[in-house]
């Protein structure tokens, strides 16, 4: 048997994402991830879910893919998180993202 077959699975979501996790998918994945890099799975509720997945010495974690994963990674520093815990998952603040359309106007009543 493999010694990564032991390894305690955790699914996180964006919510749940801590200044450790989000170190380790920046060093795997220096120039943000791409389409080889996510896995496909069904939860417990049966939903498709897609992740990126990193690994320590005892837990394999599945990071839900989002865009807000994938702008919090591009802007990653870690002097933003100096005054943090590690495992804290209130320190990853959700990126502001800008709209792309902005020519939509909620007056139109045409």
């Amino acid at each position: 048997m493999n010694k990564k077959d032991n390894l305690k699975r955790v699914i996180v979501d964006f919510k749940k994402l801590t200044p450790d996790i989000l170190a380790l998918l920046v060093e795997k994945y220096p120039d943000g991830y791409d389409d080889d890099n996510v896995i496909s799975f069904r939860n417990a509720k049966n939903e498709i879910v897609d992740a990126v997945e990193v690994t320590t010495s005892d837990t394999k974690y599945l990071v839900k893919v989002s865009t807000k994963l994938a702008t919090t990674m591009e802007n990653y520093d870690e002097d933003d998180y100096e005054d943090y815990e590690g495992n804290d998952p209130d320190a990853v603040q959700d990126p502001d993202l800008e709209v792309e359309d902005e020519d939509v106007s909620e007056d139109d009543d045409d």
